[in-house]
Formats: C-alpha cells, structure tokens, sequence
C-alpha cells in the first residue's frame, strides 16, 4: 500500500516533468554521458579559489563586486526579492557567520550601499539578537524598489477551513486593516451574494488582495472604515498576495475542490477553531492539500474567547494530526518576528508547518501572520517559453467592453491582438478569437506571462459560448512555410485546432472507498479548472479498493475537456475520495 504522502510527491513530480518519451534515445544517452562527466575550466577553478567567504563579503569593501553578485543571483532567483540571513553563508547553511553588534551594523550598511545602487530596498526584519556573550543574529529583506504591474510578483493562498472557523472575517481584518467587532463587521465586504450576508457563510469562491512595499509594510490597509480599491494597492505595492476565499460548509465541497484546483494556489492557510478544534470539513480540506502536494500553514482562530484548557487541548490535536504518517509534518508554533524569519525560507523544503495562534477581535497575532505572508517565497515553475496556454476559472459580461474570461496563464506569454483558439464547447470543437485586452488585478498590461493570475477581454465571443473548464490556447500560423518544405506537414499541424478529449488513462490512489470499485463506477472528476461527472470504462484489475494503486481508463459523461498527460486529477463521490495523474489521452470520441 503507497502512503498519501508518497504518492502526493509522485502525483507531484510526475506533473512537472516533461514526457522522457519525446527525447530521442540517442540524445538521452548524450545527456546522461555529459552529466556524468566533471569538467571544469582551469580559470573556473582559479576564480572559485580565490572567491573570498560571505564574512569577507560582509565586512571588507574589497570583496563588493562579489557581494553584488551574490545578491543579485539571490534577487533573479527570488524573482525580485530575498530573504538574506547574515548569520550563515547562503549558499552553504551549514557554515555560521559569527558577528559582533559593530560587525553587524557595518555589514548592513554595506549591503545597503550595494543595493542602493541596485535600486533595492534593504530592511531588517527583526531587531538582532545575541546569540551568545559576543555575537548577534540578524535577517534582511532585499526587495526591488521598481516594479512594473506586469512583473510583480504573486503569491495565490487558498483559505480553508471548516465552517463557521472565521476564514472570511480574518481576510477582512488583514485586507482592511481594522478588527472585527466579534459580529462579522469584517467580512461584510466581502461576500459576493445577498444569501452569503443572511447566513454568514461563504458559498463561492472570493478574491481578495493585499499587497506589500518595497519595506515590507502593508499597502492600502487603514482603520478598516472603508475598503481600498484593487488600483490604489496594485499601484504602490510590489508583492501582492490574492487570497482565494472558499466555502467551508459540506454542501459547497464540489467549489471548495475547484478552488483547490482551478486557481492554482501556491499555499493552502488553513483556518481552524480554537473552540472547535480539527472537525468537520478541515479534516477533509487538510487531505485534499496534502493530495495536491501544496505547502500548508495553519491559524488557529479565536483565541481570545477560548478557555486555556480547551487552547491547549486544540492545539495538541493539531500537533497529533500533523505528525501522523499521513501528513508527516513538523508543527512549528510562531512566537516571534523571529520564528517568522527562520520560517518562511524553510517552509517549503523542511516539510515544516508553522502554526499562528491569532484572533480578529483582540489583534494578537495578526502581526506574525501579516510579516509570514510578505516573506512567502514563490517557488513555482512556470515556462514562459512554452506555447501559450490558459484555463479558464470564471466569465463575465461588462458593459461597452463584452465577454472577459479570468484565469490563470499555466504556460507562455500573450499580448493583446494575439490570435488564439477558445474550446472545447459541447461538440469538442475549437473556435477562433483573438484577445482584445488584457487586466491584471484590475490594471492594464500589455503582456501576460506563465503563473500569472489575469483577466481576458475577447473578441466576437458571446458569453453563452464560453464556461469554466474551457482553455485559450495560442493559434500558430503556418503561411510562412514554402509549399515544397519538408516542414509543411508539420506547420500545417501546428495552425490546425487542438484536439479535445474524451478519455484518458490515468494512474490513481484510492485514499477512501467504503467498498469497491469496478468497472462503470461514477464519480465527480477534477483536472485543473475542469469539474465534470466521468465513469470508468477500464481496469488493469477486476476491482479496486482502498489504499489500491491502479491503471484507470475513465471517459466524461457529458461533453469532451482539453486536458494533458501529467496533470494532476482529483475525483469524489460521497465520501470517496482518490488521487491520481494523467498518463494518456485518447483523442476522438
């Protein structure tokens, strides 16, 4: 039997490495040969020797251009931020750097005459500590002054949680900067439907924003008396994080999944009661990120009203269920601005999961929540230089403007004009359209790259036509091709239209059945923004129960989808629930 967490990371892995089966054997094998061989350059190696430490670096003006290299490698490689820990060198963790209060100072001051000169901003994120009698620990942030709307960088955190657990309130605390009255003053502003604001709970999937200075300081949150607009915080922020608020209750899991799914999130906060505890839906929220593999951090809510036994009590739940051989995670609580600093850069990597104890009434540890999301570090792999490719999440209609379609840019670039191709519709076919404008968090930009979150203005393309699920694919043109190239076959395919699927093989983990399943078995099936009942129609094996890992074939029941071998795919049925990723598509019905 393969562990969740096994198969998550193959699930994982399988979904970002491209098909081995399209590298020719022969360039394979000329691959593996050069890996395996260590050829250095004589110069190379002189370079390397003489290279002087990161304490050289810190204190000796002598060794500057080094440092500017250095911080310029970690400034290309956090896409225009990093997190620069002065008490150990960056590229090798293990070796510390001991520095006296002087040594400190005089290295900070370096690094901002450095980085003055790379328009960057230098801030400490804590005030240095001593680690012993003679030397300090100290943390900076390194972020880009000047940042153009295209390129600034995202953060997509998906909130979940169990109903009634405070998810919507706390978004409204953090994007308003106010505090909640204990009534839901704070969420108000936030729900999308009249039924949302009579029940208190969310039913759909919300967007929220919150941006960050070049310092690190919050943009646009005042004493929560009014709600600032997505222009006023895209214009002065440099990071922003959207916030993807969904549903909680049981009845909404089917948009709860296709938040998970169709918005790509890059970090899951999970919001849990500190009254409560572990029930409900976060139990299930908790295994559907650990099914996708994305990085989870926990809030404990409501501190302030809960009695202390029952806190403690919570949180050694939380600590037990996250230790367990389904989640193997190491539960780290958050005290200090500190903890924040040696968090966040490790989150990832370490398998850590950091645990906020807060509350929206009272403040308490809205400060550590805040620092944590404008240190998240972006670590997703996106390929700009691969053909262009968009899911569509959701459709509107604006007046004077026509039919706009947002979602995400898995891969590629785009820039308004562009002619592309819109489908499947219900006969698997592909249309023809072309991109009028293009909007990113409401503001205009002329290019859209892989990994960005953006809106679509199209054109001659009624709403009725387009849904959720359906993808934008760009449209290549072959009338450059001369009629006698060898070439022709292959032009003539890329300007023909994508072909959409009706079945396709994929390799699955049951992770709960109750009984079996066999062949015909139905259930709801999510692959990226695509949510649609499939039956299975093939088995390598005559049935398959929980915990089993097989070879499925399933087909969609209503209409034909664009999906591809590698994604991941999610499926439920009651309280079935199973993983797996594409291994084949079929084309044609």
């Amino acid at each position: 039997m393969t562990s969740l967490r096994e198969f998550s990371e193959y699930v994982h892995n399988q979904s970002r490495r491209p098909p081995m089966d399209k590298v020719h054997p022969s360039i394979q094998t000329e691959l593996d040969v050069l890996a395996s061989l260590t050829i250095q350059d004589k110069s190379e190696s002189k370079i390397i020797a003489s290279s002087a430490s990161f304490r050289e670096c810190l204190l000796d003006s002598q060794h500057g251009q080094q440092l500017t290299e250095l911080i310029k490698r970690l400034l290309l490689d956090g896409h225009g931020e990093c997190i620069l820990p002065l008490w150990k060198d960056p590229d090798d963790s293990s070796v510390e750097v001991a520095l006296t209060r002087g040594e400190f100072n005089s290295a900070v001051e370096n690094i901002k005459q450095i980085c003055s000169k790379l328009t960057c901003t230098v801030t400490e994120l804590y005030p240095a500590v001593e680690s012993d009698n003679t030397t300090v620990r100290g943390t900076v942030l390194i972020r880009e002054k000047i940042v153009a709307v295209s390129d600034m960088l995202e953060i997509r955190v998906a909130v979940v949680g169990n109903v009634d657990a405070g998810k919507s309130t706390l978004l409204g605390v953090l994007t308003k900067g106010g505090l909640d009255d204990g009534r839901g003053k704070a969420r108000v502003n936030l729900f999308r439907f009249k039924h949302e604001l009579e029940t208190g709970r969310t039913s759909s999937v919300g967007m929220e924003i919150m941006g960050f200075d070049d310092t690190g300081k919050v943009v646009g949150a005042n004493d929560g008396s009014r709600k600032s607009s997505w222009r006023d915080i895209v214009g002065w922020s440099k990071k922003v994080i959207t916030f993807i608020d969904l549903a909680g209750h049981e009845k909404y899991l089917k948009t709860t999944v296709f938040g998970l799914m169709g918005g790509s999130p890059d970090y899951v906060m999970l919001m849990v009661g500190a009254n409560a505890g572990m029930v409900g839906m976060a139990r299930e929220h908790l295994g559907v990120a650990l099914a996708l593999n994305v990085p989870v951090f926990v809030c404990v809510t409501k501190v302030d009203m809960c009695p202390p036994n029952v806190l403690q009590a919570t949180l050694a739940q939380l600590g037990k269920i996250l230790r367990s051989a389904g989640c193997r995670k190491m539960p780290i609580f958050i005290s200090s601005l500190q903890d924040v600093a040696d968090a966040s850069p490790n989150f990832v990597s370490q398998r850590i999961c950091p645990i906020f104890q807060i509350s929206s009434v009272s403040g308490q540890g809205l400060d550590y929540v805040r620092s944590f999301l404008n240190l998240l570090p972006f670590y997703g792999q996106f390929d700009d230089s691969a053909p262009f490719e968009f899911e569509i999440n959701d459709t509107f209609s604006v007046p004077f403007v026509g039919t706009v379609v947002s979602g995400v840019v898995t891969s590629g670039t785009v820039q308004p004009g562009d002619s592309v191709y819109i489908g499947p519709d219900s006969l698997g076919q592909f249309t023809i359209s072309s991109i009028r404008s293009i909007e990113r968090k409401r503001q205009p930009v002329t290019i859209a790259r892989a990994g960005q979150s953006v809106s679509f203005a199209m054109k001659k393309l009624r709403r009725k036509d387009v849904r959720k699920g359906m993808v934008v694919l760009a449209k290549h043109d072959g009338s450059t091709v001369d009629s006698g190239s060898s070439s022709l076959a292959t032009s003539l395919s890329l300007s023909s239209p994508p072909k959409s699927v009706r079945e396709f093989v994929a390799e699955v983990l049951i992770l709960q059945h109750a009984t079996t399943i066999k062949i015909r078995y139905q259930a709801m099936l999510h692959v990226g923004a695509v949510a649609q009942t499939c039956a299975i129609v093939e088995l390598d094996r005559p049935y398959i129960r929980t915990g089993d890992r097989a070879l499925v074939k399933f087909r969609f029941i209503l209409r034909p989808e664009y999906i591809k071998p590698g994604q991941k795919i999610l499926f439920r049925e009651g309280r079935t629930r199973g993983l797996g990723v594409v291994k084949e598509v079929i084309h044609g019905f």
